[in-house]
């Protein structure tokens, strides 16, 4: 079974993020700037579980980087802590680390989780990105 990003423009249901101790923004800009739906809550603690990733310590890592068919690709991965700048939020008892630059890019993101017949993996439904190509892990 393999997991696949791709970036989708629909609506999604997403909880609202709490903020972390110590998170670097707000509550009220938390809830606004990243959302995490319920199934890829379930499915990052499950993962990190598999990983022996300790949830008061380490979390989720979501990034951007260049590269790509459309110039900039998702980057997603496990971290056993925050990093001094990053934005730190809390979904479920799920932490997500965002380093500052990659925040200009995923503000306002959804990521969802889908498992279906046909396809499974993290949906990244990003309002900034304005194209992305076929394969769903790179956009501009």
């Amino acid at each position: 079974m393999s997991n696949m990003v791709t970036i989708e423009s629909k609506p999604s249901q997403a909880i609202s993020a709490a903020p972390a101790p110590g998170a670097a923004a707000p509550a009220a800009a938390a809830a606004q700037s990243l959302q995490v739906t319920e199934r890829a809550v379930k499915r990052i603690r499950s993962a990190m579980a598999k990983e022996g990733i300790s949830p008061e310590e380490g979390g989720l890592r979501l990034g951007v980087m260049g590269g790509g068919c459309s110039g900039l690709s998702y980057s997603i991965k496990f971290d056993t802590r925050p990093r001094e700048r990053d934005r730190v939020f809390e979904f479920d008892g799920v932490r997500v680390f965002v380093d500052p630059k990659s925040f200009l890019y995923l503000s306002g993101m959804t990521l969802d989780y889908e498992e279906t017949l046909m396809r499974q993996g993290f949906n990244f439904i990003n309002p900034n990105s304005s194209r992305s190509c076929g394969c769903g892990s790179s956009f501009s």
